[in-house]
């Protein structure tokens, strides 16, 4: 007669979850990147727009939160709503609505209205 173990988890939803965890965690990561290169967009008062690797991380940050959130949504399913599984879609949902509004800005136009030094030339004028 064979009898199961209901005490350990599967290794499967333990994959599921670790995967979860790794995806939001690389989320994160790109999200502080694109931050980071916030710096790109000016150099020496000239607004040069945003450089391939804000591109980069603008939309390789959703993509990775929407995969966390769907692996979440599997780990739910499987495991019945445990904590680490909730938090962890929490902490994607979060970082998605936040790389949102990050993809935007990349796409948004000129924030100095045209002029070098973020619109500092309706000043000097």
């Amino acid at each position: 007669m064979a009898t199961m173990n209901l005490i350990a988890p599967s290794r499967r939803r333990d994959g599921l979850l670790a995967c979860a965890v790794a995806l939001t965690v690389v989320s994160a990561a790109l999200l502080a990147a694109h931050v980071s290169f916030d710096g790109d967009t000016f150099q020496r008062c000239r607004y040069l727009g945003p450089s391939a690797r804000m591109y980069v991380t603008a939309w390789a940050g959703p993509l990775c939160s929407v995969a966390a959130l769907m692996t979440c949504a599997g780990g739910m399913r499987r495991r019945g709503g445990a904590w680490p599984v909730v938090v962890c879609a929490v902490l994607g949902l979060l970082l998605l609505c936040v790389q949102v509004v990050a993809l935007y800005w990349v796409y948004a136009p000129d924030p100095s209205g045209g002029y070098d030094c973020s619109g500092l030339a309706g000043l000097t004028q």
